[in-house]
């Protein structure tokens, strides 16, 4: 008898300090699809679709005493992921699938790429982690650096931003981001940022108090979106972090459902909130510098950027067609593609063959799903919160429901 080719997946969620609390989490809505009770008083952070061992999916219409995790099922029929893809990827997938629900700022990051990668991680030397991130509901980030006119104009602005880099430094920044010279540009940009992240704390929190003290004077109508960024940001990291001024050099980006960003390796984000789809290489490695009370790594993380600057808008993805009515989010990489099929009422779409493995999670409505190829597939439910595994080579067939249904696919072809 054929393999079958789609499998139902359990997956299990993360509890971080800045997730979502309870049902007003996403997270917490797709994984009590799947039996998960919901602890109102609990963050519900991230829901991971994969075979990290972090937390690792399994296969529902098993025993409970013999659970298959989704990484057996592949090892035991490597044609499910296909065998060049087992063999590349070391019998694991190539990406790791997540919801995201942020309640207040991750931490200022960055993920380094495969050489700097294999220097500072053991467990997973060798993987870098590009990720995307694909809006489910109105969404916040802080993500690149911004134009060099725009930083120029925040020292000028912010006048505890540049009593803090010091006058030398801000001179020479202001006097050469005017030039043509992009690899000088990026110079003092990159000296600029180091003497940000690089100053003492009793410096950061002096000025960030006077910072915030003059803005809490103002009225609210008088606040601009950056002076309400600053505020909040320090509210929710209170103490004098320095990450509340990198909100001053990096791109403020807001987000519709459906919008995305794909951020490189060497690049410097931060999530601020809101729900969305992310997809990442399947590792875990970053390297932090504020927004946290986590371990800072300044030195690495100077030394890492590749310090690209542009605007807020360049930091957006456009997705293509694909069939008849989803799109496609296709980034610079081998690791990851994703689609988003959203359907009407009774609308029905087909994706033809993918030949690689792909995990699919609805995020909206109701429907069925067939692999239609295969005599022996049975037809699915799509609710929402439900997980499937759609193994390589299977074409599939989505018919929505009276009320649509949405749902987003990660593969590796």
């Amino acid at each position: 008898m054929s393999q079958p080719g789609i499998y139902r997946l359990q997956c299990q969620t993360q509890s971080y300090d800045w997730g979502k609390l309870g049902n007003e989490s996403k997270v917490a809505e797709f994984a009590s699809a799947s039996g998960a009770s919901v602890d109102p008083t609990k963050p519900y952070a991230e829901l991971w679709m994969g075979c990290h061992p972090n937390a690792p999916s399994v296969v529902l219409g098993t025993s409970s005493d013999d659970q298959v995790s989704l990484k057996t099922l592949i090892e035991q029929h490597p044609n499910l992921s296909t065998q060049a893809i087992y063999d590349e990827f070391n019998h694991d997938l190539p990406f790791l699938f997540k919801i995201l629900s942020i309640r207040k700022a991750l931490s200022i990051q960055a993920h380094p790429d495969k050489v700097l990668g294999t220097r500072l991680f053991k467990e997973f030397p060798s993987i870098y982690k590009p990720e995307m991130a694909i809006a489910l509901t109105p969404f916040e980030a802080l993500c690149g650096f911004r134009p060099l006119n725009e930083i120029a104009h925040h020292l000028e602005k912010y006048p505890e931003f540049s009593q803090l880099i010091g006058a030398e430094i801000t001179n020479d920044f202001v006097n050469t981001v005017g030039g043509q010279d992009v690899e000088r540009n990026k110079q003092v940009l990159k000296q600029l940022f180091s003497t940000l992240m690089n100053s003492s704390q009793d410096d950061v929190t002096g000025h960030l108090a006077t910072l915030t003290s003059r803005l809490s004077q103002k009225p609210t109508s008088d606040l601009d979106t950056l002076d309400q960024l600053v505020l909040r940001l320090d509210r929710e990291y209170p103490g004098g972090d320095v990450g509340v001024f990198s909100a001053l050099l990096l791109n403020y980006v807001v987000m519709t459902p459906g919008q995305a960003i794909f951020l490189g390796a060497n690049e410097p984000h931060a999530y601020l909130s809101g729900d969305c789809v992310e997809c990442m290489a399947a590792s875990d490695n970053v390297v932090r510098a504020g927004l946290t009370p986590k371990f800072k790594d300044v030195k690495v993380l100077v030394d890492m950027l590749t310090y690209r600057y542009g605007s807020a808008e360049s930091q957006k993805m456009v997705p293509v067609s694909y069939g008849s009515h989803s799109l496609l989010y296709d980034p610079p990489i081998d690791e990851f593609s994703v689609i988003l099929t959203p359907l009407k009422s009774n609308q029905d779409e087909k994706h033809p063959p993918i030949q690689g493995p792909s995990i699919l999670i609805v995020t909206g409505g109701a429907g069925l799903l067939t692999g239609e190829a295969l005599k022996t597939e049975s037809t699915f439910p799509l609710k929402e919160g439900f997980v499937y595994f759609v193994g390589a080579g299977t074409p599939l067939n989505i018919q929505a429901g009276d009320q649509g249904v949405e749902f987003y696919r990660a593969y590796k072809a």
